[in-house]
């Protein structure tokens, strides 16, 4: 039986506006030990910016990320999923956009959790393969 998406996302996830900058997407993600950062412009979704965005977008291509908003480098066009979706809609729209994570919205695009690839095994954690244990391991810093 598929699980609800508020049963098994991360609430309260981490959010900058549109015009913060790289460098301090980047001390959020290190901080809090997460690969990725909710962009937002007047408290509605209209992006995600990861570790790897501000490596391939901005520090190989010699941007000031001190400098650079994150509305330079975000991925805008995103998939979002609501707290009342199931968990199979989830993994059905992480394989068609190929994506491990999706932010989960209220009614008004407002972020209020994310839902990882690892959120997934971990509640499914009858699969057996090693992603559930690794999902519950701490980041390494």
């Amino acid at each position: 039986m598929p699980r609800r998406v508020s049963d098994i996302m991360t609430p309260a996830p981490q959010v900058l506006p549109l015009d913060a900058t790289l460098y301090e997407a980047a001390r959020v993600m290190r901080d809090e030990g997460i690969g990725d950062v909710l962009v937002t412009y007047a408290g509605q979704l209209c992006g995600m910016v990861t570790d790897r965005d501000i490596v391939v977008r901005a520090v190989a291509e010699s941007r000031d990320t001190s400098l650079t908003p994150l509305g330079d480098v975000c991925t805008a066009d995103i998939c979002t999923v609501h707290p009342d979706d199931d968990t199979e809609t989830v993994a059905r729209l992480m394989v068609e956009r190929a994506v491990r994570r999706l932010p989960v919205v209220d009614g008004g695009r407002r972020p209020v959790g994310i839902v990882s690839i690892g959120d997934l095994a971990v509640a499914d954690g009858q699969s057996g393969g090693p992603l559930p244990e690794i999902s519950k391991a701490p980041p390494n810093n």
